[in-house]
């Protein structure tokens, strides 16, 4: 069996290349980020200077660490919440934040959609089963009510929820999908997920056609469309 690719380590200067890149993001996109970063270092500087009279020299590397931890905390901050506003129009943008969280969470993005841009995506993790809906609220309810039937015949008794993300009451703000299903109970061990994952791939192996006539630029490139008579 081959062995899976180890992802690339990112090495100093790459590191430091991606905080600038994030901090740019985050400067144009953010009108208080720039502020709140002024403030953090002015404070670390006034830190500094009041350990400087205590230790003296010592107080100088202290300093600079004070000021970089400054500027990583409000950038850490402010660039969650820049991305977060820039993912809000984004389709498919619940699924890409899931698969960025910590924990075991299995993310099988639009096993359900429609050409109108609606999305059902699937996630199994200690929670249970869980259908995250994009889109049209109409419609993805529909589409949602189509998997929890399909699900519901090979999960037992795992637990199995649906979210519409979205900002109408009784909707989840993308901002706040990380702290809703990370609050949901586990009810699952590690062992009953990946049993659970190998029954829903088997399931989800061919990913469902959107409903209607796929455009042009929709279409897979390997897909062949049948010959005129």
């Amino acid at each position: 069996m081959a062995k899976a690719q180890q992802p690339e380590k990112v090495g100093f200067f790459g590191r430091i290349k991606q905080i600038g890149m994030v901090f740019s993001f985050t400067a144009k996109r953010d009108k208080l980020f720039l502020p709140l970063v002024i403030g953090a270092v002015t404070i670390a500087l006034a830190l500094s200077v009041l350990l400087f009279f205590v230790i003296a020299w010592f107080a100088i590397p202290l300093g600079i660490m004070l000021v970089l931890l400054a500027v990583l905390i409000v950038l850490n901050l402010r660039a969650n919440k820049a991305m977060m506003a820039e993912a809000e129009n984004q389709p498919g943008a619940a699924a890409s934040i899931v698969e960025q969280m910590r924990g075991d969470f299995r993310v099988t993005p639009a096993v359900a959609s429609t050409t109108q841009l609606d999305f059902v995506h699937l996630v199994i993790s200690r929670a249970g089963v869980i259908l995250l809906g994009e889109g049209n609220p109409g419609r993805v309810k529909g589409l949602i009510g189509q998997e929890r039937k399909r699900l519901s015949k090979v999960i037992g008794s795992a637990d199995l929820r649906d979210f519409m993300i979205g900002k109408a009451e009784g909707e989840v703000p993308l901002t706040k999908l990380r702290v809703t299903l990370m609050k949901l109970p586990r009810t699952l061990s590690p062992k009953d997920v990946n049993a659970l994952d190998k029954r829903l791939k088997a399931l989800t192996a061919r990913p469902q056609l959107p409903k209607g006539a796929i455009p042009k630029n929709m279409r897979p490139p390997n897909m062949r469309l049948p010959r005129a008579r």
